[in-house]
């Protein structure tokens, strides 16, 4: 972080002084880095950073204000140092006043020196009564300053054409160094300029003198006459001589000027005509030019035209006046009609509508154009939305539709489409495995096309539409006049009586929307009636869950776009239902397809067994579930306005029985590839995991399984299930939300626990039953008899036998899995022990030695496969042992003993699976 810079310091100024907007030059130091460093400027007070010009960190250029202080500091204040000080200070003048006839860059207002005083009635120019020079004589300027003279002349002023005019202030200001013979001449030349006024004023009637004098002189004359009449008479003769000669010269007169006066009335008749035709040719032009502004667009200029003559000639009586205003009136109610037919053509961007329909206002038409322009837009609206679904239908028939799919992950999106995600590969070491190519293309269904274009045609038109009702109720379609304020009553009066028909109107676009997106994914959803109207797709195949969830995104994306329109949330409350039910057909159908899924999953077991004796058929069935899941995350989440998807009984109790066929297909899946005949088997993809410590066990000899092999493989399976992966797909169900979790792991895990149960006795039937059977014939071999036998030298062969077959089933369930080898042990020995206890009862009586020999051999059995004893195996034990007479003597006892344990020391390598040892070792 750089070091905080020192403040602005204001080292000099030029000039130091001026008037306002003078030019200065600041120095410094530290004034800034940089334009955008500097934050503030003021001189005397005054703000001047705006005319502020940052030239370096030394040097700024500026042009002082109007400030109210007359000397103060100049102030700069940066972003890295903070407000600065100033060792200088800059003093303000007061500019002074400029005269008529000075020199000046800038205009002056010459009202500003009119002398009010004046007499401007008497028709002397205001300019002549404000000489720059009264006096006459040289200004000399005197260095007193301003301030001194506003204080010794206070409330006075030292302009000669204002009203508080002081004549030392002047005399002090302009001559304080005239000499006094000067100002002499200044006194005789101020005299001369009040005689030559005063002579001003005579001069017009000395001109006008004469004209005076023969006007008086007529006059005189006149009034002479007129009292000679009345006292003399006139000869009757002489009058009508007088008389006659008058008319004869009057007759002469016309004759002689007939035709000039002929061509003078036809002159002013003419004249008067054009004057007529001047004074009103805006009448006699305006059909013209509203037929040429028509053509134009101009219908403004046509409005207020006609406006115009409305208020001028609307009721006048003249016909030329009046066959005119009829022409105009024609053509303005051809306008209206041409106004009102753009009006109601469609497609119109809502300034188009807004405009012809304050046009058809202006122009006072019939009806109310708002409300047809409405109501076109929605029959307009509702038809785009039918040849939409007519168009795709017929499209469906004839050929697909192909759209390029982009990874999720990536940043290229072509269409909305693009947002669908691809299905997630499930991996389990090496032998799930699945490659992702950079774009994949998918064949998008019409239904899902159709329901894209016609959201967005309804989201795009709809806005107008409902902003074109909302101008019509609040009235801004008119103009906010006076004159138009009548015009503005009358549309909300009528919006108020409109309001439920428009509430109807958009309810019909809502629910045509719903229906035609019924129609083509949720068919079923429709009324009998409705189907031909809204329907019409060929359902090949329903939908998978992973469009289907591309469909609700759209929805509810139209859904978000028309509720920022305000629209009432009841009006769209339709919306909501349908994505309500999209919602849950998405998760049925999702369900039902990962049904399918998993009943496919037997084709994919590659009996490749690892560690723990578990082949990757548990896991693929873990992922698959839980990627369905995923996939419905968005399904199942609710946005704001939406209800649980699982809000219905209903749904609850199909999505649970859907669950539980899903986990009951993979328990039957299990059943089905535990039982499979041998030749059934394909084992030409089998693998051999080298992680396995069996590596050369007979399980990879030959790359077949038995069907005892397949029956381990299975119960190590169902053993894992019902420990681990029904538990995470519980806790997966929870996640999500599902209802009625615990029936379905309930109904699982009873299912899962019957096959377990059927397969183990499958498994010990077919490995114990041999060994149980091999028993009999072994001990009775080579006609041995229990009352006659010799002294016992040892376990017989059968026993030997016996055991090496249990050995084997260890070997075997322990190549598959460790964990099964004590359940499946201790079965085998149950069923052994019991077939032993059996046939020593069935004897009748035994001898000594054949007391002797029967008591080893049962106690050598019992000893060897100790740590799989169960109370069921040691009680068969017990009453075999019951079954046989006592030892009478400590001899016998001894020899028992010692062949014990020369059997167990014979037989050491061959018993090493039946020590503690191994068992511990087992369960770590």
């Amino acid at each position: 972080m750089s070091r905080a810079r020192q403040p602005p310091l204001v080292t000099g100024i030029s000039p130091n002084e001026g008037i306002s907007w003078t030019k200065v030059t600041i120095r410094g130091e530290n004034l800034g880095t940089g334009p955008t460093d500097l934050i503030g400027l003021t001189i005397c007070g005054h703000n001047c950073l705006l005319t502020a010009e940052w030239m370096s960190a030394s040097k700024i250029v500026c042009r002082v204000g109007q400030a109210k202080n007359d000397k103060g500091d100049i102030i700069v204040t940066t972003k890295s140092g903070g407000k600065g000080t100033s060792t200088v200070s800059f003093k303000l003048l007061k500019p002074e006043k400029i005269g008529i006839l000075d020199q000046s860059a800038v205009w002056v207002d010459e009202m500003n020196y009119y002398d009010m005083r004046t007499d401007r009635n008497k028709g002397i120019p205001p300019l002549s009564l404000r000489p720059a020079n009264p006096l006459g004589i040289e200004i000399d300027k005197g260095r007193f300053p301003q301030k001194d003279l506003e204080a010794l002349f206070p409330g006075m002023s030292a302009d000669f054409t204002s009203e508080n005019f002081s004549a030392a202030w002047y005399l002090i200001e302009n001559h304080s160094t005239t000499s006094f013979d000067q100002l002499k001449t200044a006194v005789v030349n101020l005299k001369k300029q009040a005689n030559k006024k005063n002579e001003g004023s005579l001069a017009y009637v000395k001109g006008g003198l004469s004209t005076f004098f023969e006007a008086q002189d007529a006059l005189s004359a006149i009034h002479q006459k007129l009292e000679a009449d009345g006292t003399e008479k006139v000869e009757g003769s002489m009058t009508q001589k007088l008389e006659n000669v008058l008319n004869r010269a009057s007759n002469t007169a016309d004759t002689l000027f007939q035709e000039v006066l002929g061509r003078k009335d036809k002159a002013d008749s003419t004249r008067n005509a054009l004057n007529v035709l001047q004074r009103f040719k805006f009448l006699f032009n305006l059909p013209l030019n509203i037929e040429r502004n028509i053509q134009k667009g101009d219908y403004d200029v046509v409005i207020n035209d006609y406006e115009k003559a409305k208020s001028l000639f609307g009721k006048t009586e003249v016909q030329v006046f009046k066959k005119y205003y009829a022409e105009v009136e024609t053509r303005i109610e051809a306008l209206r009609e041409l106004l009102l037919d753009k009006l109601l053509e469609t497609p119109s961007t809502l300034h188009d509508q807004k405009r012809y329909i304050r046009y058809l206002s202006d122009l006072h038409a019939p009806g109310d154009p708002a409300w047809q322009c409405i109501g076109a837009q929605h029959q307009w609206i509702l038809q785009l939305m039918h040849n939409c679904k007519e168009s795709y239908v017929k499209e469906q028939k004839g050929k697909d539709i192909f759209f390029t799919m982009l990874d999720l992950d990536s940043d290229v999106r072509p269409s909305p489409i693009g947002h669908l995600s691809q299905t997630a590969s499930l991996k389990r070491g090496s032998s799930f495995q699945s490659g992702r190519d950079d774009a994949w293309r998918y064949k998008a269904p019409q239904q899902v096309v159709f329901v894209e274009k016609l959201t967005k045609l309804v989201v795009s038109q709809l806005p107008n539409f409902w902003k074109l009702w909302i101008s019509y109720v609040n009235g801004s379609l008119f103009s906010e006049t006076a004159e138009k304020s009548g015009q503005m009553e009358r549309s909300k009066k009528n919006a108020r009586q409109r309001q439920n028909d428009f509430k109807k109107m958009i309810q019909e676009v809502m629910h045509s929307l719903v229906k035609l997106i019924r129609g083509a994914l949720l068919p079923f959803s429709l009324r009998e009636g409705e189907s031909r109207q809204y329907g019409g797709w060929e359902m090949k195949s329903e939908l998978s869950g992973q469009w289907l969830t591309h469909v609700i995104q759209t929805v509810r994306l139209s859904s978000e776009s028309l509720t920022a329109l305000e629209i009432p949330n009841d009006m769209l409350q339709i919306i909501q239902d349908l994505i309500l039910d999209l919602r849950v057909r998405c998760i049925i159908v999702t369900l039902q397809h990962t049904f399918c899924h998993i009943k496919r999953l037997a084709e994919k077991e590659d009996w490749v067994v690892d560690n723990e004796g578990l082949t990757s058929l548990p896991s693929q069935f873990e992922q698959c579930i839980i990627h369905s899941l995923q996939s419905l995350k968005t399904v199942l989440d609710c946005k704001p306005g939406e209800a649980s998807v699982f809000q219905q009984q209903k749904t609850q109790e199909d999505v649970c029985q859907l669950s539980i066929g899903i986990m009951q297909v993979f328990i039957d899946c299990l059943e089905q590839l535990s039982t499979k005949p041998d030749g059934d088997i394909d084992t030409a993809h089998l693998s051999v995991d080298v992680s396995s410590p069996d590596l050369f066990g007979s399980i990879h000899e030959d790359l077949s399984l038995s069907s005892e092999q397949r029956l381990l493989i299975a119960l190590s399976n169902c053993r894992y299930l019902e420990r681990h992966t029904f538990l995470n797909i519980a806790e997966h169900f929870e996640k999500h939300g599902f209802q009625g979790v615990e029936k379905i792991t309930q109904v699982s895990m009873e299912s899962l626990k019957e096959l377990d149960q059927r397969l183990f006795e499958m498994y010990i039937e077919f490995k114990a039953d041999p060994i149980v059977g091999s028993l009999e014939p072994g001990i009775y071999a080579g006609y041995f008899d229990w009352k006659d036998c010799l002294v016992p030298a040892g376990v017989r062969n059968y026993l030997k036998e016996a055991l090496v077959n249990i050995i084997a089933v260890h070997a075997e369930v322990f190549t598959i899995s460790k964990d099964l080898v004590p359940r499946v042990m201790s079965r085998v020995i149950e069923a052994v022990s019991e077939e032993l206890s059996r046939l020593m009862q069935c004897v009748s009586s035994f001898s000594k030695n054949g007391a002797l020999q029967a008591r080893l051999e049962i106690c050598a059995l019992r000893d060897t496969v100790a740590i799989y004893l169960t109370p069921e195996s040691n009680s068969s034990f017990k009453q075999a042992l019951e079954a046989l007479p006592q030892l009478s003597s400590g001899t016998d006892k001894k020899l028992l003993e010692e062949l014990l344990n020369k059997f167990k020391s014979s037989m050491h390598l061959q018993l090493t699976c039946f020590q503690a040892s191994s068992t511990a070792m087992m369960k770590t």
